[in-house]
Formats: C-alpha cells, structure tokens, sequence
C-alpha cells in the first residue's frame, strides 16, 4: 500500500475587519484551487469567485493550477476600492495644503 506524501498548507483571506487562515494537510501534488476548495473557505465567504478574484503564495500572484510546497500560505485576493496610485495623489495634495495652511498661519 503507497502511503501519500502529505504537505501543510495555508490559506489565508482577509477583510477590512477581520482575517481568516485556515490550515490544512493536502496531497504534495494538489493545486492552489484544489487547497481552496477542499478548505471551506468559499462556503464560509461566497463573495469569492475564484474566476475573478487573483490568488497568491505569500505575496507573489499564481494561477489556480499552480502547484504548492510544504508550508505555502495561499492568499485569496479581493478587488481593490480605490485605485492605489489616486489614493497617493489625493494624500500628497492634502498634505501639500496643509503645509501651505500652516505656514500662512505662522
């Protein structure tokens, strides 16, 4: 009898207000999506649609079929609110204004 060659994994998803990882023992050859699937995660957050939403391990984005290495943390990614780069601008102009209030004031 073969004995399977089993790896930890994580998987881990995140809100505003609150995060979730969830660990798991997972046949050395599974993919990302079979580790997302089997952990209950879409159950337990239907908002993910894993035809849209981007994944990755530890930062770096991969395909769903990507396979895994023992010890991987997947990451289930939501849709940006705000594009980063105006969000920046917005925050340097309040702070420019800021500055210009400041010193008229002194």
């Amino acid at each position: 009898m073969e004995t399977t060659n089993l790896i930890s994994v994580e998987v881990a998803y995140a809100l505003p207000d609150e995060q979730i990882i969830l660990s798991l023992d997972m046949p050395a050859d599974c993919s990302v999506e079979e580790v997302i699937k089997r952990s209950g995660i879409l159950e337990q957050y239907p908002q993910i649609d894993l035809s849209t939403d981007k994944v990755g391990v530890f930062g770096k984005m991969c395909k769903l079929t990507a396979t895994l290495r023992n010890k991987d943390r997947i990451e289930i990614y939501r849709k940006l609110i705000a594009d980063p780069k105006e969000s920046r601008r917005q925050k340097a102009e309040m702070e420019r204004k800021k500055a210009l209030q400041n010193k008229a004031s002194l």
